[in-house]
């Protein structure tokens, strides 16, 4: 039996998986702000059944996000790997280290079965003039636009958006494949879309001077201005790029913000359930729309906790419960010492050593620079033992110029020696780790 003929029923075991989907207990882990603003860590169909029933939290968002992006696998029937640069005396070693999964042991039928589980799930979060953009290529297109028109209605689709760029995709056995597709759905009828303008250039660039028309001239010559066609050139992220995060299929920001501006508005919620490197919590925040995001990979996670936080964004970080990464061995000086007034104190955290078990490459060289695997790291003055709240001015990311590991903060002399301050390190592999220094003690790392 073809794939055709087999349609109808991984569509209807799609529909059942989505009806026995149970919402996922998840545990506020990091808080940046008063935000509403969300990264979640783990399985995205889980999850987003936690934002429908308004979970432990969270408030229902049945029928609330205004614009739903997602990004996921394209059945490219391949694995890909984030690149890990790591800091050693010798200079920069780089280091491969797997991001996800893109092989379906059962094949396309696997594939659809599971996208169409989770699309039942975002058709019941969006919003009624709410639409959906799915980003995907010539592997599985055609297959998911006939889930989209069973989930969304043949009547809801939108637009077929042709975003093309120059990198990748030559052979000496077919033309260059130079594009990806972006489906885009509503809900119903009633749907939000603000369409921007682009140049139009006239015949030969000359003037045609029809009445009523309204025409403009730049250095290539006459132009009226209309709207947007569906075949958006957008370069892709560049090597040398510095919105590059090294994580495998980013995305560039000019692409999620043109989305972003056309199908939200200021204060919307846009949520992106296979978030990857945090692209469209990016472009969300820069354009004032409040953002959800989620991926069940702690290196993907990880990469947009350490984007979004350096651009500024407050959040909060949730976990799913249960869903820890490689556990590490953390180690850190702290110490107090006096300043020139009397009612202060200088409070002083120094990174020591951080040791992993696995993969052997970043073992090897992290017994040569004990902090290389160290990614970014942060300081909670007042910690609950529950919920980590960085301080302003506390957070420290690796760059190109490395990373850095020491820190004084002035407190307040005053109860200083009763503080239970935490240190938190994020490490290239995603994985978390804490020092716990519960009055004026160091203690062992904690998990929680």
């Amino acid at each position: 039996m073809g794939l055709i003929a087999k349609l109808p029923e991984v569509i209807e075991e799609a529909k059942k998986e989505y009806e026995c989907t149970e919402g996922s207990s998840f545990i506020l882990e990091e808080e940046l702000g008063t935000s509403k603003n969300l990264i979640a860590l783990g399985d995205n169909a889980g999850f987003m059944k936690h934002l429908l029933d308004g979970g432990e939290g969270v408030e229902s968002l049945r029928g609330r996000i205004q614009q739903i992006y997602i990004d996921p696998p394209f059945f490219s029937k391949a694995n890909y790997d984030a690149v890990i640069k790591l800091q050693s005396p010798d200079g920069e070693t780089a280091v491969k280290h797997k991001a996800y999964e893109d092989v379906w042991k059962e094949g396309m039928a696997e594939y659809l079965k599971m996208l169409g589980t989770r699309l039942f799930l975002m058709h019941d979060l969006l919003a009624d003039d709410g639409t959906i953009w799915v980003h995907l290529d010539w592997h599985g297109v055609h297959y998911v636009k006939v889930l989209m028109d069973e989930i969304f209605g043949e009547k809801n689709f939108v637009n077929e958006i042709i975003w093309i760029y120059k990198s990748g995709g030559s052979s000496k056995k077919h033309f260059a494949r130079k594009h990806d597709t972006i489906l885009v759905y509503s809900k119903t009828d009633k749907y939000y879309l603000k369409l921007p303008k682009e140049k139009s250039y006239n015949r030969g660039f000359k003037p045609y001077r029809f009445k009523g028309v309204e025409e403009f001239q730049d250095e290539l010559g006459w132009y009226t201005m209309v709207n947007m066609k569906d075949v958006w050139s957008i370069d892709m992220v560049g090597r040398t790029s510095a919105e590059r995060t090294g994580y495998a299929t980013q995305k560039p920001e000019a692409l999620l913000e043109r989305i972003v501006a056309a199908g939200s508005r200021e204060g919307d919620i846009c949520a992106d359930f296979f978030c990857g490197s945090g692209t469209l919590g990016s472009a969300a925040g820069k354009l004032g729309r409040r953002w959800i995001c989620c991926d069940d990979g702690p290196l993907a996670v990880a990469a947009a906790m350490k984007r979004l936080s350096r651009q500024g964004e407050n959040m909060q970080v949730i976990r799913r419960e249960g869903f820890y990464g490689q556990a590490a061995e953390l180690e850190a000086d702290a110490y107090y010492s006096p300043t020139l007034f009397n009612d202060k104190i200088n409070f002083t955290i120094e990174l020591k050593s951080y040791k992993l078990k696995e993969p052997e490459t970043i073992v090897r060289a992290a017994e040569e620079n004990p902090l290389a695997p160290i990614d970014f790291w942060s300081v909670d003055l007042d910690y609950d033992g529950k919920v980590f709240r960085p301080e302003p001015g506390a957070s420290f990311y690796r760059d190109k110029k490395g990373l850095r590991t020491e820190m004084t903060l002035e407190i307040p002399a005053k109860g200083a020696a009763r503080r239970r301050i935490a240190v938190r390190t994020v490490d290239i592999l995603g994985n978390i780790s804490y020092v716990i220094i519960d009055g004026g003690k160091i203690f062992e790392q904690s998990r929680e």
